[in-house]
């Protein structure tokens, strides 16, 4: 699709919901759906990416998510190492910049090692960020950021919104657009400071059914809309 005259969003972050709703209905297991939704995240990031997007967030695994069973826990680590060891050369060679957000501790070993070893040999491409929330929290995010800052001696004085970003797990523009996949409205403790002033989206559409032409139809939903800020057009009033 002719993106040009579209209004295109600085930073899009997607909620990865449906996996193993999109399994069950087709008979499969949540394992499956969990596999699926990988191969899809590959897809749509080199998509949306290509489109002028500059960073492209996606929730793969909450704290909370430790709360599932110690099979699809194991399960989804596993499928992390596979996946970002064996497609560690694809992100290279597409010139995208992943990097990791969330709290490392609870993590394997593994999961760390390949994490770290995808994160260093993509570090200077430029053609766009994908920012993987692993492990991740926006309250705990906030209450990390001010922890690194009482560990500074940060003055109180010299907080500002700019320096508080700064102290986030990474210094990332704010999120212009939120999509959560699935059909289910809500945010579910996910980059709560980012998404401030952020467009939400919430299609029916399972995450392994959201292919390009489901995020085209985002991005017109989001042309569509009239970022105001607080701010009264009274033109329009």
């Amino acid at each position: 699709m002719d993106y040009s005259s579209l209004k295109i969003p600085n930073h899009v972050a997607i909620i990865l919901d449906g996996n193993g709703r999109w399994a069950k209905e087709k008979g499969m297991s949540r394992s499956k759906g969990h596999e699926e939704g990988f191969n899809n995240l590959k897809k749509l990031s080199k998509y949306i990416l290509s489109k002028g997007i500059k960073v492209f967030s996606v929730y793969a695994f909450s704290t909370e998510n430790f709360n599932r069973s110690t099979e699809e826990v194991d399960f989804l680590m596993n499928l992390f190492v596979k996946g970002f060891k064996k497609e560690k050369n694809y992100f290279n060679k597409e010139n995208i910049k992943v990097v990791f957000s969330g709290r490392r501790e609870n993590l394997r070993k593994d999961v760390l090692e390949s994490m770290d070893e995808l994160a260093n040999l993509t570090k200077n491409n430029t053609g766009g960020i994908l920012n993987i929330c692993l492990n991740y929290g926006g309250h705990f995010e906030i209450i990390d950021a001010c922890r690194k800052m009482i560990k500074e001696n940060i003055n109180p004085e010299d907080i500002d919104e700019e320096l508080f970003n700064k102290y986030l797990y990474q210094d990332l523009p704010p999120i212009d657009y939120l999509i959560r996949t699935s059909g289910e409205i809500r945010v579910s403790n996910f980059m709560l400071w980012q998404m401030s002033y952020a467009e939400f989206y919430f299609p029916n559409t399972y995450f392994p059914d959201f292919n390009e032409e489901e995020f085209d139809k985002a991005i017109i939903e989001y042309t569509k809309r009239d970022r105001r800020f607080g701010k009264i057009d009274y033109d329009k009033k």
